[in-house]
């Protein structure tokens, strides 16, 4: 039962930064009891109301106030500063914690016991409701106190709470959802497509924008994947982070609107998870997704060898692989002359180099297996789960290409249909990794391709899965918002 909200939750957007502003208040509903007057509460009250100041080990600390939905929407390092400047204050049966008319000085994170909100009246009190552990009531701000209790917050049993003073109130506000303070190098494109509007607890906007990626007015399917595992991300204690996911591609996405991302808290544990998104444009579902998150733990371990490739400096970019083309005498001089004359195209936000790059001027078949080296353009901030998020936005950019290799003389209708990933050990997605994929079979009109990713000391670090449509490309097609199917 939480009867404490965020009820004035404003984003203002300055440049690259989101800078979110919370108020806090009562909402006098949903309270486990009400509308019922005790004139005893009043009688026991003290005027000891301050609170005695204890000790609790910081790992209780921090794993309490990750399971708070207000906190775990802030960046990863937030609670962990928030957790080394809160104040364990202890307050006994009958003791107040809060009074009517007195100024509000900060906000109070229940850990243990119960207190009752109530309003003093002439016949004693009028109890407005109950709060347990969990929940968090009083006001916080960076500005002077202009706000006057409303009520009185008493304890009903021993009470433990863990208090946010005005003064620390800023460390409830970050310039994004993986940064609490802004970096002075520029943030890199793919950060910038993983960031969400924040706009409830469990509720974010994703957009599209014009410099992001996008395949025919369609939203990438990375770009939904990177997205709604982040608006998942941001819905658990950051001391867990996601271990697999499994998604479904159930309608194109249209570039043009935003996308909003429902996360539904199907399972909280101490060790383990559980999570579904759903993402939403014009009221219909076109993408969903079940996300697991894990406590990191010791265990046993084996993995595969990572394949003897060239290291990343030995390759060309994707980018340099196309300027070769506009010298290759294979390709008709006005065409050549066209692609070099032609508009930009979109900055891609990965690096990207082929081991064995396709020949784009043959249509020779080639074995249904590929291996690239990716990673970011530009540094990530350094939150663990942002790292995923882009390595789950990059898995989806070369991979279902896989089972398109042995097929080259036709031209091929690709979508994605759904997708898995397996998180083993801790990277960057700023540094480079080798995602090795291969693509057993393809037959009734879709393809399968898995692949294995390893950061640059040889360890396995990510696993995927994913199958397609893939047919044959009709003059009829067309990139509208329509089921894969």
């Amino acid at each position: 039962m939480l009867i404490i909200e965020t009820t004035g939750a404003t984003v203002r957007r300055t440049g690259r930064s989101t800078d979110c502003h919370l108020d806090f208040k009562l909402r006098l509903v949903h309270a486990s009891s009400t509308n019922r007057t005790n004139p005893s509460m009043a009688e026991a009250r003290t005027e000891s109301w301050t609170g005695k100041r204890i000790v609790v080990s910081p790992v209780e600390v921090t794993n309490f106030l990750g399971s708070i939905p207000l906190l775990q929407q802030l960046p990863g390092t937030s609670i962990q500063k928030i957790a080394e400047v809160v104040e364990p204050l202890q307050f006994g049966k009958g003791e107040v914690l809060l009074r009517e008319g007195t100024p509000e000085d900060g906000l109070y994170f229940l850990w243990k016991g119960e207190v009752e909100v109530s309003i003093p009246n002439s016949m004693g009190s009028h109890t407005l409701g109950l709060l347990k552990s969990g929940d968090y009531f009083g006001y916080a701000s960076a500005e002077l106190i202009k706000n006057l209790n409303k009520s009185d917050v008493t304890a009903i049993s021993e009470v433990i709470c863990f208090v946010l003073r005005n003064e620390n109130a800023h460390l409830l506000s970050s310039v994004s959802i993986w940064a609490q303070q802004p970096d002075e190098s520029e943030v890199a494109l793919l950060e910038r497509i993983l960031e969400l509007e924040t706009l409830e607890v469990d509720l974010y906007k994703g957009y599209t924008k014009p410099d992001y990626p996008s395949f025919g007015g369609n939203v990438y399917g990375g770009q939904l994947l990177g997205q709604a595992l982040a608006a998942a991300s941001k819905s658990v204690d950051p001391a867990l982070l996601v271990h697999s996911l499994h998604a479904y591609f159930l309608l194109t996405g249209d570039e043009r609107m935003p996308i909003i991302y429902k996360v539904e808290r199907t399972r909280n544990g101490h060790t383990f998870a559980t999570r579904q998104v759903s993402a939403i444009q014009k009221g219909r579902v076109i993408f969903t997704m079940y996300a697991s998150f894990q406590r990191s733990m010791e265990g046993f371990e084996h993995q595969e060898s990572m394949p003897n490739v060239p290291t990343p400096d030995q390759l060309l970019s994707q980018d340099e692989l196309r300027k070769r083309y506009f010298s290759d005498p294979r390709i008709p001089l006005k065409k050549r002359e066209k692609w070099a004359g032609g508009k930009p195209t979109k900055s891609s936000p990965l690096d990207v180099k082929e081991v064995d790059p396709i020949d784009e001027v043959s249509k020779e078949a080639l074995p249904p297996w590929q291996s690239v080296w990716m990673k970011s353009k530009g540094k990530l901030t350094d939150d663990p789960a942002l790292h995923r998020c882009a390595a789950v936005y990059a898995s989806d950019w070369t991979f279902l290409a896989t089972a398109k290799r042995p097929h080259r003389t036709v031209p091929i209708q690709l979508l994605s249909l759904d997708h898995s990933m397996w998180f083993h050990k801790p990277f960057r997605a700023d540094e480079w990794l080798l995602f090795v994929q291969s693509s057993p079979r393809a037959s009734n009109g879709r393809g399968s391709v898995y692949g294995h990713f390893f950061n640059q000391n040889g360890e396995l670090v990510m696993s995927a899965s994913q199958e397609g449509l893939m047919r044959k490309l009709q003059k009829s097609d067309r990139s509208v918002a329509k089921s894969k199917l």
